[in-house]
């Protein structure tokens, strides 16, 4: 027996001996099948420069459901991303904890649970250009997590399984020895999707995963991920600036602004009852394909200073029907759930 042959098996029977890790355990469902993967509980994420931090994200406290596609959606600088980097553990949080499977995984944690994390959370990038090693060919891109975690019993098994997942998004298997820089844009994030997809990750974070390509092909890519979603029985939390495209992938969306989530509910709901203002500025900007509609579209302009907060009734976020959150100061409240009874035909 070589050497080679000696630690491939070597390999291959710590992978059999391998004992789950602490994320492997997941939490017995609370009261009505509620079943949180992800908690953000109190968390404040900021950067800082010398002693002052700059706060992007405050007080977040959200859920995301085990198996669900829950749309983050926003404008530039309004915190989504810095959410998404955050919970993969790439912007440290300030206060609060983020729980995965019950288990806390921000702040200072373990060197086996840093490890274990990355295998069971994965990251598709905005700019598929950026996110790949152009000294790299797509073979080694691709298989950089099979090689990370022994996911392979031998060579053989690592290109099998390496050629598939090429042909599962849409691209050859003698892409392999190419170069990204030959590719096309989509044809990249492509690359970026089987790189995530190929150690069969828990818990997916998109960020922005279709901004940076043609429209002719966004539709692929969304297709792409709805996939191994379902195949894999993923968890997502997709980032977007896009209401329509968060409408067609997601079953809840948050709308976050400066930092706070202002409106969280069902994907059909939001659409079909939008109560903030800045939810409903946002919707106005979704185009229309008629033209002659799109032309009488008013266009609602969202300006902060409209709430008028005083220190004594400061906004929450506050659950006004089953599954719809929203924030809120009293005054605004009584009027949302007003909006909601007239919505019902008046019943309380």
């Amino acid at each position: 027996m070589n050497k080679l042959d000696h630690q491939l098996n070597t390999l291959e029977k710590e992978v059999k001996t391998k004992k789950p890790g602490l994320l492997s355990h997941v939490p017995k469902p609370r009261e009505g099948g509620y079943d949180p993967v992800v908690e953000f509980k109190n968390v404040q994420i900021g950067y800082k420069r010398g002693n002052v931090e700059r706060v992007i994200v405050r007080d977040l406290n959200l859920d995301i459901i085990r198996g669900e596609i829950f749309g983050l959606v926003g404008e530039s600088g309004s915190g989504k991303t810095t959410v998404g980097r955050a919970l993969i553990r790439v912007v440290p949080i300030s206060k609060g904890e983020v729980l995965y499977n019950g288990v806390r995984i921000s702040g200072k944690i373990s060197r086996a649970l840093s490890r274990e994390l990355k295998q069971k959370m994965q990251m598709i990038f905005q700019d598929p250009s950026a996110s790949l090693n152009d000294r790299a060919n797509v073979d080694y891109i691709v298989s950089e997590g099979l090689r990370a975690f022994h996911m392979y019993k031998n060579e053989e098994d690592r290109l099998e399984t390496v050629e598939e997942m090429m042909r599962r998004v849409g691209l050859r298997p003698e892409h392999l020895k190419r170069y990204p820089h030959e590719f096309s844009g989509g044809q990249r994030q492509r690359i970026g999707i089987a790189r995530s997809m190929i150690i069969r990750p828990e818990f997916i974070v998109a960020d922005e995963p279709i901004s940076a390509l043609d429209v002719s092909i966004r539709a692929q890519v969304l297709n792409l991920i709805k996939e191994f979603q379902k195949e894999l029985n993923m968890t997502v939390l997709f980032i977007a600036h896009d209401l329509s495209v968060v409408k067609y992938i997601s079953d809840r969306i948050g709308v976050i602004y400066n930092g706070n989530i202002v409106e969280l509910t069902s994907a059909e709901r939001l659409f079909e009852m939008p109560l903030h203002p800045y939810t409903k500025s946002l919707l106005s900007a979704v185009p229309i394909p008629d033209p002659r509609v799109e032309s009488k579209k008013k266009i609602v302009v969202y300006h902060p200073q409209m709430h008028q907060y005083t220190s004594d009734d400061m906004p929450a976020l506050y659950e006004i029907e089953p599954g719809h959150f929203v924030r809120a100061n009293q005054k605004e409240l009584k009027e949302y759930k007003e909006v909601i009874k007239k919505a019902q035909g008046g019943k309380a």
